[in-house]
């Protein structure tokens, strides 16, 4: 897996990394069981320092797309199947989106979910 950044972008070298990695799940580029390329040689290879590869892995590990465990690196977990099924569900909500004329606009804005603030987090309705 090639994992790049956009050095003029904006946006942190590790949430880029991260995007990158989710981006390959959604795609159906890695599997469960995949292991990530190790953190020292993806910051060798990308010229940046180890520590924000690890921010990265560690990132996708809080959402339970990847597991880290020493010795073993950085897999793939079975989060992967269930976001495959989700992208082929969002594919055919797009198809039915385009047939009845709905925007993509639209669209997006029917499928904004506002992320939960910390305070939010752990309380149940």
């Amino acid at each position: 897996m090639l994992l790049s950044i956009d050095a003029a972008s904006e946006r942190p070298i590790y949430a880029q990394l991260a995007d990158a990695v989710r981006r390959a799940v959604a795609r159906g580029e890695l599997r469960v069981g995949e292991k990530l390329p190790p953190a020292g040689e993806v910051a060798i290879g990308l010229g940046v320092n180890k520590h924000t590869v690890l921010r990265a892995y560690q990132e996708l590990r809080d959402e339970g797309l990847v597991d880290l465990r020493r010795g073993r690196g950085a897999v793939i977990t079975s989060l992967a199947d269930e976001i495959a099924l989700l992208r082929r569900d969002a594919a055919r909500i797009a198809e039915r989106a385009r047939g009845l004329g709905v925007s993509p606009r639209t669209l997006a804005a029917l499928l904004q979910i506002p992320s939960p603030t910390r305070s939010d987090e752990g309380r149940t309705a």
